[in-house]
């Protein structure tokens, strides 16, 4: 873990960086976010646990065709960090981030740009 400075421009950059949010969101799809505490699995009541990916399902599949594709996931979780970054606004905040989190990626990404 690392402690960051950013803003909403940081993930709205990153955001609208293609290949960098595409290459994030192969890696988010794999995370298995309810299921653990950090990175220990616990268990969960399984009604809590179906109500929550029944409601996320349901957000995420815009067709309603039964099945979340690709596009239907890019689009909800790009909407969930345009939100994220929109809350930050421009204020710069120090954050503890995780070495993986896609948070720390938008850092690295931005600072490699400041660099060049």
């Amino acid at each position: 873990m690392s402690v960051e400075v950013l803003d909403g421009a940081t993930i709205v950059s990153f955001v609208e960086d293609e290949e960098a949010f595409n290459e994030m969101l192969k890696e988010f799809q794999s995370l298995r976010v309810f299921e653990t505490h950090f990175g220990i699995d616990v268990k969960r009541d399984p009604d809590e646990l179906a109500h929550v990916y029944d409601s996320l399902f349901v957000k995420f599949d815009h067709d309603a065709n039964g099945a979340v594709d690709l596009e239907e996931f890019r689009k909800e979780t790009k909407q969930m960090m345009l939100a994220m970054a929109n809350g930050l606004g421009f204020l710069p905040v120090q954050m503890v981030l995780e070495e993986d989190s896609f948070l720390k990626k938008a850092v690295q990404r931005e600072a490699i740009k400041m660099d060049a």
